[in-house]
């Protein structure tokens, strides 16, 4: 009987394989990890952070845009010939302490990071085999970014996962340069530098996310995305965590991958039918840091948690960026919003995390509510104290088996109710003094015996 049974066994287990297109790649369950995560923090960081001048992208509108503002700071600031590569040498990062930034990425409430491993200069933040003489071992730093930061991650925040950016394409590495002057015909630069690159990144550092970028040039069929995808689908160590976005090629974004990124700072106000993510920065106009900055271009907290709010209730997950500086610190404005953005989770999270997008995401009557839900619990996220303490919601209807609560408003440790009726035009809430509520910025309802009008 017995070998009856185990004959059977190998019948139980299913090996799903996937092939190397998008047809078949699309049919991979997206990892539950990534949904009731929601928040993570995206970090740009690279030699483009030593000048630290209009944004990440100097380089290019430096000598490849011969942008009139960024010659004349090159002109103004530093010696005749001084050329990009010299910068690298600048880029010290004596101040970096990945146990620091860990505990910070801890206190913000993210529970994921996204680091960049090579941004569209090239440069490497790891001793990559395929970058000599351009990577954090060789020059600048002296060390690996990317292994310090993922041994910290992984040992004093196991809870938050690791993910890297990598983009495909360099500016004015010559090999790209050569296959785009043939239109794309050849792909030397994939084969020897960007492909070899990404599964480094992986067999070496075994990262929850791949961020893709630089891809909009030319099509996925140039960068073999579908063949490197189903690899890390089907037989990376990562195979069964990992999740990717959408910037594979050209028509890709927003159409294929684990969730879409779409565009920069995307967040469409409505639900969307598959998962998605809205990168976005604290800085206003840069994903770089900038020495020039005022503190007029940094979001307020109000407008993190007005974005934070947004994407959830569309079932987005939202990437925060933070620039650090060159010599490995993250900015004090930066790091007092994420500091922040964490004390309001502290409070509020349960309306976050592993929340579901409920039957309306923002409120018909009152601008400023947005909803999330879990199980029968219905979360109103308003970004707005009312007027005279009284909020309507148009998008609700009181039962007799309504139940109002509000998070951080505690009575003896029990969460003390609060007078809800249905008027002309919704259901009306009583709320309780300010004073009396711990959470600042805005304020979380939690309603039970609800229904959507």
């Amino acid at each position: 009987m017995w070998s009856c049974i185990f004959a059977l066994l190998p019948l139980a287990v299913a090996v799903v394989s996937y092939d190397p297109t998008w047809e078949s790649l699309d049919t991979r369950p997206l990892p539950p990890w990534y949904d009731n995560v929601k928040i993570g923090i995206f970090l740009h960081w690279g030699v483009f952070s030593v000048p630290s001048f209009g944004s990440e992208w100097f380089w290019s509108n430096w000598e490849g845009a011969h942008n009139p503002q960024y010659i004349k700071f090159m002109e103004e600031n530093y010696r005749p010939g001084f050329t990009y590569a010299d910068f690298a040498a600048q880029f010290t990062t004596e101040f970096y302490d990945p146990e620091q930034w860990a505990s910070v990425f801890n206190a913000s409430g993210a529970r994921y990071i996204v680091l960049t491993s090579k941004h569209h200069e090239g440069f490497t933040n790891w001793p990559s085999k395929y970058s000599w003489n351009w990577n954090s071992m060789d020059v600048g730093p002296k060390r690996d970014l990317v292994g310090d930061l993922a041994k910290a991650i992984r040992t004093k925040t196991p809870h938050i996962h690791f993910g890297l950016y990598h983009s495909l394409y360099e500016w004015f590495h010559p090999l790209y340069k050569q296959d785009k002057a043939n239109n794309f015909t050849t792909n030397d630069f994939v084969t020897s530098k960007t492909m070899p690159e990404l599964y480094e990144l992986v067999e070496e550092y075994h990262p929850d996310v791949i961020w893709s970028d630089g891809d909009w040039e030319t099509k996925d069929e140039y960068w073999n995305a579908t063949g490197f995808l189903a690899w890390l689908f089907n037989d990376s160590p990562v195979k069964d965590t990992v999740v990717v976005n959408d910037r594979w090629g050209i028509g890709i974004p927003c159409h294929h991958g684990s969730y879409y990124t779409c565009t920069d700072r995307y967040n469409p106000g409505v639900l969307q039918p598959h998962k998605w993510e809205n990168c976005m920065t604290l800085d206003r106009h840069s994903w770089g840091f900038r020495r020039n900055a005022p503190a007029t271009d940094y979001l307020s907290i109000h407008d993190l948690i007005t974005e934070v709010a947004m994407t959830i209730s569309c079932g987005g997950n939202i990437l925060i960026n933070v620039g650090p500086t060159h010599d490995g610190i993250l900015p004090p404005i930066m790091e007092e919003r994420l500091r922040q953005m964490g004390s309001w989770l502290d409070i509020n999270g349960e309306a976050i995390y592993e929340s579901k997008p409920w039957k309306y995401q923002n409120d018909s009557l009152t601008s400023g509510v947005w909803f999330t839900a879990k199980d029968d619990l219905v979360y109103g996220i308003v970004l707005h104290w009312p007027k005279g303490g009284l909020l309507t919601l148009g998008s609700v209807s009181a039962t007799p088996q309504t139940h109002i609560t509000m998070l951080g408003y505690n009575d003896n440790n029990i969460r003390s109710s609060l007078q809800a009726k249905n008027v002309r035009r919704g259901m009306q809430i009583v709320f309780p003094d300010m004073a009396d509520v711990s959470s600042q910025w805005s304020w979380v309802l939690v309603m039970s015996g609800i229904i959507p009008v």
